[in-house]
């Protein structure tokens, strides 16, 4: 099998050809850094007292080349202004100036003082037309300004790609930091830790819901035997039991949201054998979907939440197979290699990410539904494992023992700019990329 890097597009294309019965069509992995823009960010103007226009920058500017579509243009190469003048006040925008510095893109903006908050208002031009492509202003108070700026760095990403960036996006993830396994949520890039459940318990397995108001995790908090549980948002942390009225003997290991955000598939043991479920968000019209004496796991949805992707043992090693959201057709997917688990499906349902056992170690790796082409897009002598999809298809978050103790680490689906995300407290494990803000 070859893998190509194009420069000419984003994201991960089959070569279609005529392959054999043997035979794998190629899989084409593009570069997303080719043709990376050029953006001239502007220190936006402001006249409020207490909020830092330059640390504000910088985060716009980090959130821009967390995409890695773009990179910055040096203040030292403007031939325009340093500090945006004004948005409708100010001298016209010589597009030419800031084609010769080098730009692609010109973000500029102002910051100013409301009655009970702060409002961002921000531009961005296509230098090269000489076109304004947004206008859009955001309000919060002076703590709200990281964030803020973060999605003004994916606004402009989506307004020259026309697909959203994920700096303003969080990852759920498992951490012993505190000497105990609790789950932890930070920003994209790795910023902002915090917990989100303390319960002193083992808690493990967090996902989102497709809202992002939600999070379904598994502990043991309750009766010393697993059950999910389920946070939400604006409640302060509280979190509550998903299936309160099941029966206590089918211990529950697993919850993962629909797209819809209506339904769960979950992982319930039946007679000491792991099965797979639906269930509705409010513990209602609970549906077995497996039926077998071995270990079924490890639910991932279709972004249509037509099928479902899980691991079994039923071939007498773990393998990732695909079945209908209503439990029928199922078919293996992998046959390469000796233990193949953790799928993730992809945003636009073209691939699934999963870990492989390589030799002596896990790698990620990409296969489509079909099982037609597969590929490694994360390798290393030390373990690489859970994949997890940024919303936009462009990256992939996973846990990693290549430095020790398991850290996170974010990669592009092309294999490149890989980064670390977590600082080595304790071991960091199980990722779950949430969705865009709302």
């Amino acid at each position: 099998m070859r893998i190509v890097r194009n420069a000419a597009l984003l994201g991960v294309l089959l070569a279609a050809g005529a392959a054999g019965a043997q035979e794998r069509p190629a899989v084409v992995v593009t570069d997303p850094t080719a043709g990376t823009y050029r953006a001239a960010v502007q220190r936006f103007r402001s006249g409020v007292a207490g909020v830092d226009a330059a640390g504000f920058r910088k985060d716009l500017v980090a959130g821009l080349e967390y995409s890695s579509l773009f990179s910055e243009l040096s203040p030292r190469a403007f031939l325009g202004p340093e500090e945006t003048p004004a948005l409708d006040d100010g001298p016209p925008v010589v597009c030419g100036d800031w084609r010769q510095s080098g730009a692609d893109a010109l973000v500029e903006g102002e910051m100013r003082n409301l009655p009970s908050e702060l409002e961002v208002e921000f531009r961005v031009w296509d230098v090269a037309r000489c076109r304004t492509l947004l206008r859009k202003r955001y309000r919060g108070g002076s703590r709200d300004m990281p964030r803020i700026a973060r999605r003004i760095a994916d606004d402009v990403v989506e307004a020259f790609t026309g697909q959203r960036g994920v700096s303003s996006t969080e990852i759920a993830f498992v951490s012993t930091r505190t000497g105990n396994p609790e789950i932890h949520v930070m920003n994209a890039d790795g910023s902002n830790v915090r917990l989100a459940t303390n319960n002193r318990a083992i808690n493990a397995f967090p996902s989102w819901s497709s809202d992002g108001t939600r999070i379904v995790y598994m502990s043991y908090r309750y009766r010393r035997s697993p059950h999910l549980f389920r946070i939400v948002r604006g409640t302060g942390g509280q979190a509550g039991l998903l299936l309160p009225n099941l029966n206590s003997r089918m211990p529950q290991y697993r919850g993962v949201y629909a797209p819809d955000g209506d339904r769960l598939a979950v992982v319930l043991s039946v007679e000491g054998a792991p099965e797979i479920f639906t269930v509705g968000d409010d513990g209602r019209g609970l549906r077995r979907l497996t039926r077998h004496g071995a270990i079924d796991v490890a639910p991932t949805w279709s972004p249509d939440g037509r099928r479902i992707a899980f691991v079994s043992d039923r071939a007498g090693a773990p393998h990732v197979y695909v079945m209908n959201a209503d439990g029928s057709d199922v078919r293996r997917l992998t046959f390469d290699g000796s233990y193949n688990a953790a799928p993730a499906w992809s945003p636009d349902g073209r691939w699934i990410a999963y870990q492989a056992r390589v030799g002596g170690q896990f790698d990620i790796w990409l296969i489509d539904p079909e099982g037609r082409a597969n590929a490694p897009i994360a390798s290393h002598p030390r373990s690489d494992e859970n994949p997890s999809w940024s919303p936009d298809g462009r990256k992939i978050v996973f846990h990693s023992t290549r430095r020790g103790p398991a850290d996170l680490y974010v990669v592009d689906v092309d294999g490149k700019n890989p980064r670390r995300l977590t600082d080595g407290q304790g071991n960091n494990t199980s990722p779950a990329w949430g969705p865009h803000p709302r």
